[in-house]
């Protein structure tokens, strides 16, 4: 049934491609595209007057903020934690509870047994961290760092991991709350995230209307940036990539490329979580290997520029020079870039982490601080120091044409491209390596954010069948719409999509945190008397 599905979508889009003829077919659609892009883009940065800093930017710079100084420093203190958490270690500690925990029940609503029964859950945390950050590690760690540094300047780079280090404990408040308030149905079958922790957690607080306006309105804009960074984005880079290392041209290449991508992604995301975590458990750590791998070759070579480039990147971010509009310019460049790809926050990955299997809420709270972490603080970082190497004799003007890209010999260089350059200055062969590693970057997030779309959905439309098809058919066709558009169409879309989610999440987030931290308190001492028990 679901092939057939697909295949008429196929042909749809290419009884469409055989129409196009004033116009090539890409240009048509990015004609469409970009008018939405740009009012969108100006309701979700709304700039606080007398500031010149968007009020979504000062929102998420003061909740990391919060959230770090009141769980004191956990994204610091637990990171060994974290990591022993995911090797398996601590899995003993599901069979030794501090106290029965109670069973919740809202309206009727399904049962919460997360507390209380360990085998609920759909996957492992080492899974459920792969899911989360295949939805992050992604284009948004390539092609979106390029386009920081060519509109920012080395700066940017700084406010990145700034913005990465203080992400982590946003990232446990959101991925905790979402295992607390999941919903199991009765196949086994988790459903979670902000719209659950939103509308469940706001009403024990007395928030009832509150949490399911912005549960809804967190689901919509959910659905909404599924189809736009976790899934246009990615398509546009990948698409760009292969076009160029293929040597494709012609007013239809993005839409055939788009097409090829939608059909692999399509069997994917048919087989739900269970599928795309035993997909992701395997490509995110290989093509993540590989890619730190070509940033330390690139790194060794440039070893004496090190220290230099570093240099560079402290003093940028403090004193720019890329004409962006100072201080405040790279500041919002760096943490726009951080949020797009770490997505701390905006709530996304808590609906891939609600899926794990655990009794204790927190303990997958303290796996999410890693993801902020190897998607922003090391990845984006390497990626950065690559461009900046390139850089080093002055090829290009930080600054570029303000648009995201730099010009190189009279040409305007942008995105995964400028990443490609930079790569092959050292490793002559890498961008055939590359355009692999950006294909699977793009179908691991693609398929990830699938799920989250996916959920945020079946909030809105119930949980049937019909609502699961057409959902996934909508995400498919988005893919070959991001493909054919312009970069800064996609990204300025994308950019736009994802950050609006923080809106609703991080006001529920300021509520709801001290039930985060008496779930901190309950799975500490779990541990501790797992530890005594040993002895």
């Amino acid at each position: 049934m679901i092939p057939k599905k697909l295949l008429a979508l196929i042909l749809i889009f290419t009884t469409f491609i055989s129409n196009a003829q004033e116009k090539g077919l890409d240009e048509r659609i990015n004609d469409w595209f970009e008018p939405i892009t740009a009012k969108w883009e100006g309701i979700v940065f709304w700039v606080v007057p007398g500031t010149g800093v968007p009020l979504v930017v000062i929102l998420l710079v003061f909740g990391a903020l919060f959230f770090t100084i009141y769980f004191k420093f956990i994204n610091l203190r637990r990171f060994t934690l974290a990591i022993n958490v995911v090797r398996g270690k601590h899995d003993e500690v599901e069979g030794h509870g501090v106290e029965k925990a109670e069973v919740n029940i809202v309206d009727g609503d399904i049962v919460d047994t997360i507390r209380d029964e360990s085998k609920e859950g759909e996957v492992s945390h080492f899974q459920a961290l792969a899911t989360a950050v295949s939805g992050t590690v992604g284009l948004g760690n390539i092609a979106g760092v390029a386009l920081a540094i060519s509109i920012g300047g080395p700066g940017a780079t700084f406010w990145m991991v700034v913005a990465g280090l203080l992400s982590m404990s946003t990232k446990f408040v959101e991925c905790t709350l979402g295992v607390k308030y999941r919903d199991v149905g009765p196949d086994g079958t988790v459903y979670g995230g902000p719209m659950y922790y939103l509308s469940k957690g706001l009403k024990e607080r007395g928030f009832k209307k509150l949490g399911k306006l912005l549960a809804v309105l967190f689901a919509i804009l959910c659905v909404g940036a599924s189809f736009g960074g976790g899934n246009a984005v990615q398509s546009n880079q990948a698409a760009e990539q292969l076009a160029g290392m293929l040597g494709m041209q012609g007013g239809y290449t993005g839409t055939l490329i788009g097409v090829g991508i939608a059909i692999v992604v399509g069997f994917v995301i048919i087989g739900g979580i269970k599928r795309i975590a035993s997909v992701t458990e395997k490509i995110v750590p290989f093509m993540a290997v590989i890619y730190i791998l070509a940033c330390l070759v690139v790194m060794f070579a440039h070893a004496s520029y090190i220290d230099d480039a570093i240099a560079l990147i402290i003093r940028e971010a403090f004193s720019p020079s890329a004409g962006l509009g100072g201080f405040f310019g790279v500041l919002i460049t760096g943490f726009r870039r951080a949020v797009f790809s770490n997505e701390a926050g905006a709530g996304s990955a808590a609906i891939a982490h609600s899926a794990v299997k655990t009794r204790y809420p927190a303990s997958e709270g303290i796996v999410s601080l890693l993801e902020p972490f190897i998607d922003t603080v090391v990845i984006c970082t390497m990626t950065a120091l690559v461009i900046i190497f390139y850089n080093s004799d002055g090829l290009f003007v930080y600054g570029g044409d303000g648009a995201g890209s730099v010009i190189i010999d009279g040409v305007a260089v942008g995105g995964v491209n400028l990443t490609s350059m930079a790569f092959e200055a050292v490793i002559p062969w890498f961008p055939y390596v590359l355009t692999l590693a950006v294909v699977l970057f793009a179908i691991s997030t693609m398929i990830s954010w699938s799920y989250y779309g996916l959920q945020s959905w079946k909030f809105l439309f119930g949980r049937s069948k019909i609502a699961d098809i057409t959902y996934k058919l909508l995400f498919i066709a988005f893919i070959v719409i991001g493909a054919a558009a312009s970069m800064k169409a996609v990204f300025d879309f994308s950019d736009a999509m994802i950050l609006a989610l923080v809106f609703p999440n991080m006001i529920g987030l300021l509520i709801l945190f001290p039930i985060v931290r008496a779930e901190l308190v309950k799975y500490l001492k779990a541990i501790k008397v797992k530890l005594t028990l040993i002895k």
